[in-house]
């Protein structure tokens, strides 16, 4: 497994993204200074742990990647397909709401945070540009994806044929039963690919958040997809997971940045 450590945490990094024009980095749970049921590299501000020990863990893994902190932009994530364009570090409070970043200034670190939702990160080395982007059960359904991938077409130009895409850590279908009022909003927003995504188990039907979004990625054109393929609520030692601590956790972070 492509992973690695800074001090005391360790972070997944895709393969295919790790070349000379890229940062990138998602976070595991390891190394940081929040307390249970937070422990340990919480970058959630929302979830109950003190802000001061947030922003110490942010710190933490920004550094880990020689990141200068003023270099940071995030989002407020809300579950919906909105995309911010990114072009200077974020001084504005509170932040702007949204599921995906694109930027293509180099220097800028973007930043988000996740706990069973799907990380999805997208870098063209032609334009030079990289997107970001969170994509739980709603923003899936939302298609945050693709239009993370119409958003790097539109304001930089780039091609999905020239795009590689990683899918990070989420929570895997063998973890991820859902109702039949979102079974319903996949069939109508995925349309006759959604049965390819739905699952039975144990009586229960269960959805591929990986598969759903690498298709999505695929029908966009892109032809390099690494899928991590590692469950969140499996592998608690790891990564927090909403589902598998009963909402009782923290988020760990994703972070990239366009080498200058």
């Amino acid at each position: 497994m492509p992973f690695g450590r800074a001090a005391e945490l360790r972070f997944f990094q895709f393969q295919s993204l790790s070349q000379p024009s890229l940062q990138h980095a998602i976070f595991t749970r390891q190394g940081g200074v929040s307390p249970a049921p937070w422990s340990s590299l919480n970058f959630g501000a929302t979830v109950g742990d003190q802000l001061d020990r947030v922003r110490q863990n942010k710190l933490r893994g920004l550094e880990a990647l020689r990141r200068p902190p003023e270099s940071a932009f995030d989002v407020w994530q809300v579950h919906s397909a909105d995309v911010v364009i990114a072009t200077q570090p974020r001084t504005d409070e509170p932040p702007q709401k949204a599921d995906a970043i694109v930027t293509d200034t180099p220097g800028l670190t973007l930043v988000m945070r996740f706990a069973d939702c799907v990380p999805i990160m997208i870098h063209d080395p032609v334009t030079h540009s990289l997107g970001i982007a969170h994509a739980g059960w709603l923003g899936t359904v939302r298609k945050v994806a693709v239009r993370l991938v119409e958003s790097m077409q539109q304001h930089f130009g780039a091609q999905p044929k020239d795009m590689l895409a990683g899918i990070g850590p989420s929570i895997g279908p063998d973890h991820y039963p859902i109702g039949p009022e979102v079974v319903e909003q996949v069939k109508v927003a995925l349309g006759d690919r959604a049965e390819e995504h739905l699952q039975r188990l144990n009586g229960q039907t269960h959805l591929n958040l990986w598969s759903a979004n690498r298709g999505m990625l695929e029908d966009c054109g892109i032809g390099s997809i690494e899928v991590a393929g590692l469950c969140t609520a499996c592998h608690l030692e790891d990564w927090y997971s909403h589902r598998g601590e009963q909402g009782k956790t923290g988020r760990f972070g994703a972070i990239a940045s366009l080498s200058s």
